[in-house]
């Protein structure tokens, strides 16, 4: 969020990857915005990480899927 933010070039960001760069530009042209999002409220780690039970219930309904008993 930083980098795409902030419009100096920094030492340390000189070799980071075009999508980095794009989303500066992106940004800058106003067509997003970035928000910082905490951890424990990211939602794709549903998807992509073995979550602790009570965190995948709790996620899992903060994007409107329910279980299989549920639904009956």
């Amino acid at each position: 969020i930083n980098l795409a933010r902030n419009p100096v070039s920094h030492g340390r960001s000189k070799h980071i990857e075009v999508k980095f760069h794009f989303l500066r530009d992106v940004v800058n042209k106003e067509r997003i915005k970035l928000t910082y999002c905490k951890t424990l409220e990211q939602l794709a780690d549903l998807c992509t990480k073995p979550l602790a039970i009570d965190k995948f219930v709790n996620m899992r309904s903060k994007i409107g899927m329910v279980s299989f008993e549920n639904l009956n």
